[in-house]
């Protein structure tokens, strides 16, 4: 069976960046009848916050990414440190006491020297004298993994095949001086005990990957099927790091952007598929295909969103909003035609107070030229007796073109503005026919 997971740190919120490894992950699960994991990489306890852990789980649950359990690395130490126990005694851990100013110094002699800034493994040097004389001189070391110094391959769902020399890599600590075991090796104790069959992650963790697959190995566990997806750029090719604090989904949720428009750009993005708004997300799963997407970097624009979020909303029938409508106080009997009305000129929910205000109290601010003012005064004493109906417009139109002469867009647009003070909308048949009040300037 199919097991994918979305291993998130409570450290923050999940941004766009995060979305689109937590996607990837469940739509494979959700494909294959699999299981999805929810798994809060937790094991640093300063960083680590209930609040982020809370939000993670309200953001997804947001955008329907449900999961089919919820695993925390913070209950599970126990079986980090028996793992560590079982490297120990097949001669694949060992203990450096270098500080962080001495491997930065040896790092910058092998630059200098044109070498690779791997870490000399001068740690496996060391005598059991030696060892005990500096823990009691510096304390606890670090726990390093002892790679194989071979070529680490593997075909990879999205890069393709790839190669990875271990003696260009430095052997991996997995546990601090502080006792805090490392992700490295929380995360192949998890997906090797839960049965993880796919993992997708950026592909800022190929390195991570090829370190993972050999402790996979030393473990005696299976490696799963990985895929490495490309990360994400500004609009203009820049990098977002700096900028994912603002991309947060619960802020993007805050700017009215609607969850399958969000889904729709993400599962598709980077992708040879179009970007389509999907109006479920058996149709996001449907066409999903982890080959299809590129090893590029993929620009992303959250402007795009909102594009995509009107069009989603356009394609809302009015039982998917009753709700929302109902909230703004809109009259049960006219609701369902309030939001026919005003569904193709909204770009978030949001949008729909003005128009309701306005359909309420009528506009509070025409939009009146001063060629046309002394129109629009002569058309307002030409109204018909309130209440509107939708055949209102057509008459009140017929009567000012006949006392004015005016016609085309010299009649209608003036009146448009005036009566909605904006310049373009719904058909004004039906904006006059919504009015709870007649117009006024």
């Amino acid at each position: 069976m199919t097991v994918t997971r979305f291993a998130p740190s409570p450290t923050g919120y999940i941004h766009v960046g995060n979305l689109r490894t937590a996607l990837m992950n469940w739509m494979i699960a959700r494909k294959s009848g699999g299981t999805f994991i929810l798994r809060l990489d937790d094991t640093d306890p300063e960083r680590s916050k209930q609040e982020y852990a809370d939000g993670i789980q309200r953001d997804l649950e947001w955008l329907g990414l449900t999961w089919d359990r919820i695993e925390r690395q913070s209950d599970r130490l126990d079986q980090y440190h028996a793992a560590a126990d079982e490297l120990r005694k097949a001669g694949r851990f060992y203990e450096a006491f270098e500080t962080p100013t001495e491997l930065d110094l040896k790092r910058k002699k092998q630059l200098n020297m044109g070498r690779p800034p791997v870490y000399d493994r001068a740690a496996l040097a060391l005598s059991e004298d030696e060892i005990a004389k500096l823990r009691a001189e510096r304390g606890a070391g670090v726990w390093r993994f002892k790679l194989h110094q071979q070529r680490i391959e593997w075909a990879d769902g999205i890069l393709g095949d790839i190669s990875i020399d271990a003696a260009s890599v430095s052997d991996p600590v997995l546990i601090r001086a502080d006792g805090q075991v490392l992700y490295t090796l929380a995360s192949v104790v998890d997906d090797t005990e839960m049965g993880v069959t796919h993992v997708v992650r950026g592909s800022d963790h190929v390195t991570n990957t090829a370190t993972q697959i050999q402790i996979i190995e030393a473990l005696g566990g299976s490696v799963p099927s990985f895929a490495h997806h490309s990360l994400l750029t500004g609009a203009q090719g820049e990098g977002l790091s700096k900028r994912f604090g603002a991309l947060a989904l619960r802020d993007l949720r805050e700017r009215g952007v609607e969850p399958m428009a969000l889904l729709s750009m993400m599962a598709r993005l980077g992708s040879s598929d179009p970007i389509e708004v999907r109006a479920s997300h058996d149709e996001l799963i449907e066409g999903f295909d982890i080959t299809h997407f590129g090893s590029s970097p993929t620009k992303f624009d959250e402007n795009d969103l909102f594009p995509l979020t009107a069009r989603h909303l356009q394609g809302l029938s009015y039982e998917a909003v009753k709700a929302d409508v109902s909230g703004l106080g809109v009259p049960d009997h006219i609701a369902e035609k309030f939001w026919m009305v005003v569904r193709d000129n909204i770009t978030v929910k949001a949008e729909m107070a003005d128009w309701w205000g306005f359909f309420r109290d009528g506009t509070t601010s025409p939009i009146i030229a001063d060629d046309d003012r002394a129109f629009v005064t002569e058309a307002y004493g030409l109204l018909p007796p309130f209440p509107y109906d939708e055949t209102t417009w057509s008459a009140w139109t017929g009567a000012v073109k006949a006392a004015t002469g005016r016609k085309g867009g010299a009649l209608f647009m003036p009146l448009r503005k005036a009566v909605t003070g904006r310049p373009r909308g719904p058909e004004m048949a039906e904006v006059m026919a919504m009015l709870q009040t007649p117009p006024r300037l």
